[in-house]
């Protein structure tokens, strides 16, 4: 709370505090920390934190007691002055219906995961988030859905190439991973992500990347060249995607960046206007 209060003070409102659960073998192995119910620790979590804000700047009394968090003490020592931009907003991180139902619920935004399609944005994600925005009797005009996109290209051939390796490394990763299964599933990919798995715990990452084939690369990541980049960035993400966040290829030069940037904009411009 304190951290996001002065991130969003610095940047005049800009500020945006992104949350997320993990998953449960890198909470338990990895950061050596307790895990259980992460959706319902999400949720009280979110509501904590804007009681703490409320109490920061509205002057209201801290007295929140939930399930798994408390705060009832906030002295004049640690109570920083109002904000003119009013308090942070809160996007949650998900995946599954569960968590992306709480964020329809409690957040201002959902962050969906790199490893995603489009299909699974429609047939699981927007009926998830449907859910708990109209449970917390909200509208989806007022709420963001911000997507990390893989983008498969390049300014040379060879630069095309180290992109599509690269990506299909770090899918194969992903894909290994069982909380992520269900992408796969919806896809009839089961079976590979299985096969991932198993490798990974050999830790043959790199055979690992040569399982996935062209159709698995191209339902994941926008695979373009150049010049076309932009329009396959418009037709995946369109009507879905509130905040796109495109990952171009590691050594893509500043100005072929902001040169396909710009033309994303130009273009999602036109599709509002026309709809």
């Amino acid at each position: 709370a304190q951290l996001g209060w002065d991130l969003n003070s610095y940047a005049q409102g800009r500020f945006i505090l992104g949350l997320g659960t993990q998953v449960q073998a890198h909470i338990e192995k990895r950061f050596s920390m307790p895990w259980s119910h992460p959706a319902r620790r999400m949720r009280e979590f979110v509501a904590a934190v804007h009681a703490i804000w409320d109490t920061w700047q509205h002057g209201s009394r801290l007295a929140f007691e939930g399930e798994f968090y408390s705060h009832t003490l906030m002295t004049p020592m640690f109570t920083p002055e109002p904000q003119p931009y009013g308090v942070p907003r809160v996007f949650i991180s998900a995946v599954g219906d569960l968590m992306t139902r709480v964020a329809g619920e409690s957040a201002d935004g959902l962050i969906a995961h790199a490893f995603t399609t489009r299909r699974y944005l429609d047939e699981v994600t927007a009926p998830a988030l449907q859910a708990g925005l109209e449970a917390a009797g909200r509208s989806r005009d007022d709420f963001e859905l911000s997507c990390p996109v893989f983008v498969v290209t390049g300014e040379t051939e060879e630069q095309f190439a180290a992109s599509a390796a690269a990506h299909r490394k770090q899918l194969a990763f992903y894909g290994s991973t069982p909380a992520y299964r269900r992408v796969l599933d919806l896809h009839g990919w089961g079976g590979l992500h299985e096969e991932l798995h198993r490798l990974s715990r050999l830790g043959e990452w790199d055979t690992m990347a040569t399982l996935l084939d062209d159709e698995v690369l191209d339902t994941f990541a926008v695979v373009a060249e150049l010049p076309d980049v932009a329009e396959a960035l418009v037709q995946r993400c369109a009507g879905a995607i509130d905040r796109v966040l495109p990952g171009f290829p590691a050594g893509m030069s500043e100005e072929a960046i902001a040169s396909v940037l710009d033309e994303v904009r130009l273009r999602r411009d036109a599709v509002n206007a026309d709809g």
